[in-house]
């Protein structure tokens, strides 16, 4: 579990990115919750957005992606979530204390 300070900084390193995954009307899936779960070990954060089209809540979504890729949901703003899961080979982001 990830301390507010973390969360934060999470947030402000995300920033600048560009979201790499959308979510669209056939919603959350296997293939794409494996997809996300090999993008976070290598770049450990990530965005996704989540299209208009898509019939379930941005929460749901976020929550759903989060729990299938054992990942940390850092936020949900908009149509944008923004995931964190720590890298066991491929460590980039030094996370404070």
């Amino acid at each position: 579990m990830l301390t507010t300070k973390q969360k934060s900084f999470l947030r402000s390193k995300a920033h600048h990115l560009d979201p790499i995954f959308q979510v669209g009307k056939g919603g959350v899936n296997e293939n794409m919750i494996k997809q996300i779960a090999d993008v976070l070990e290598a770049r450990e954060l990530i965005k996704v957005s989540v299209l208009q089209n898509c019939g379930e809540d941005k929460r749901e979504v976020a929550e759903q992606l989060a729990k299938g890729a054992r990942a940390e949901l850092i936020q949900v703003i908009g149509s944008i979530i923004v995931l964190y899961k720590e890298s066991r080979e491929n460590k980039k982001i030094e996370l404070p204390r």
